[in-house]
């Protein structure tokens, strides 16, 4: 029985959590709780960027998946969710528990985490490439065994998942779907509430609510994406990206490129292109959201109309009904995608992946990066080792499908459209808590990021037993 198995590996009374993801780093995201009579995951997320990211996804699990009762998961960011369907393959049969917004996008997500792997794979054969011969993470038959393990949960509901779990789901306001969780852990006689903050969304943003509250825990898992900076305002933002475009388009007669993670950004910078055009700030121009992914997210984030804030909401409604300008194609077909290629100026082109890093972007940067009447926008966190960062840290030529490419187009990095929560949304979140936690690990952010949140958390808020976790290090609490 697994529950044995579980008694000999945490023994006793102990409670265990080891930190398996998101530790000195920022993707990977993935979280191991143990007891004398249980094993779950909260979250179970691919590493990206960096060399050692492919090693890290193809390690074995540092547990027998067959042996785990469920998952929770925050929300569908692969960083979060793209291992479940190698922890399937590899024996776990139980439920994945999620709000149905997530449920909605994971079978777009991992199925399209699958096909880009075999794409890739196809590639480095054809160029014969080192790693050509590794099969992908996971095949698309896997994940469709992974979607049938969903079950879906709403906000505010209370979930048992085992006798000695319960957990309530909060809005994090990252992207739609996307939870806190709230988790009391029963463990022989002891009864703990864990916190798990998943991605914590910057509040008054467009489309999505804000961050629920949450006003105490005895032991806080808490991300730092942005603890050691603070976004631009919302205007300084808009009037940023009305500049970009608006000298790219009009002075420079070029395109402009925008990286994008096909569900939340794409959503969001949609939404204000509009807004901006509405408002006379934005020229004549037309729009190509350049993924599948997130024409199909786009549909999902209309379809949980609940979920949106209410100017979001007739936003949407607005772009459902719209005549004329601007005008937005949502390209579907290679061949479609390829055809863009041959617009010289006058196009706002929106492409996954986020970091640059896999993807339809690829070939519009290779097209668009050399040519200095073009622009590229940066609109979201580029992880250390993504072709993104690398642009963003000032590189003068990058390698893309193995050939070097000179990067003369202007690039701007617009932080203000970031989905996470800067450092002082982040300690105004912390700020709800009535009492200090007795234990606080901060995890999801680079490792000198980390630090200075961990400090402040300290400094600021005075609380005492905040903790930098190792990666695959454990604590019994």
């Amino acid at each position: 029985m697994a529950g044995h198995a579980h008694a000999r590996r945490a023994g006793g009374d102990a409670l265990k959590l080891t930190f398996l993801g998101a530790a000195g780093e920022v993707t990977g995201s993935s979280f191991l709780i143990e007891t004398g009579s249980l094993r779950f995951l909260v979250d179970c997320g691919m590493f990206q960027g960096g060399r050692e990211a492919d090693g890290k996804n193809r390690a074995r699990f540092a547990f027998d998946p067959a042996s785990l009762d469920f998952v929770l998961l925050t929300h569908a960011h692969i960083d979060h969710s793209g291992l479940l369907p190698r922890l399937v393959a590899q024996g776990f049969s139980g439920p994945v528990y999620a709000t149905p917004a997530t449920c909605d996008l994971l079978e777009v997500m991992l199925i399209d985490s699958a096909h880009i792997q075999e794409k890739e794979l196809e590639w480095m054969r054809k160029a014969k490439s080192r790693g050509a011969g590794k099969p992908p993470l996971y095949t698309v038959a896997e994940v469709n065994r992974t979607l049938r393990q969903l079950k879906r949960v709403e906000y505010g509901k209370e979930l048992q998942p085992h006798a000695d779990v319960r957990c309530v789901f909060r809005d994090a306001g990252h992207i739609i779907g996307a939870a806190i969780i709230e988790l009391w852990v029963k463990d022989g006689s002891r009864k703990l509430k864990l916190v798990f903050s998943g991605d914590i969304g910057q509040p008054s943003r467009p489309l999505v609510r804000d961050p629920a509250a949450i006003t105490e825990a005895d032991v806080l898992i808490v991300e730092s994406t942005y603890g050691n900076r603070m976004h631009k305002t919302m205007d300084e933002t808009l009037a940023e990206l009305e500049h970009a475009i608006t000298d790219t388009l009009t002075r420079k007669k070029g395109n402009v490129i925008i990286p994008a993670f096909a569900v939340g950004r794409t959503q969001e910078i949609l939404y204000l292109l509009v807004e901006l055009y509405r408002q006379g700030r934005l020229p004549e121009m037309d729009i190509y959201v350049d993924s599948p992914m997130a024409t199909k997210a786009t549909e999902i984030t209309a379809k949980h109309w609940g979920l949106l804030d209410k100017d979001a909401a007739s936003q949407l409604q607005w772009l459902k009904n719209r005549r004329g300008r601007p005008h937005i194609q949502f390209v579907q077909d290679v061949l479609e995608s390829t055809s863009l290629q041959r617009i010289r100026h006058g196009a706002v082109i929106i492409s996954a992946s986020g970091m640059c890093n896999a993807g339809r972007i690829k070939h519009h940067l290779k097209n668009n990066l050399g040519r200095r009447e073009s622009t590229l926008l940066i609109v979201g966190f580029q992880a250390a080792g993504t072709l993104g960062r690398r642009i963003v840290d000032g590189a003068r030529t990058v390698r893309i499908f193995g050939i070097p490419v000179p990067v003369r187009a202007d690039v701007y990095t617009i932080g203000g459209l970031s989905a996470h929560a800067d450092q002082a949304a982040l300690l105004d979140w912390l700020g709800h808590f009535r009492r200090t936690p007795q234990r606080t690990f901060v995890v999801h952010g680079e490792q000198d990021t980390a630090a200075t949140f961990a400090g402040l958390i300290h400094d600021r808020l005075g609380w005492n037993g905040v903790d930098l976790p190792a990666l695959r290090s454990s604590v019994i609490l």
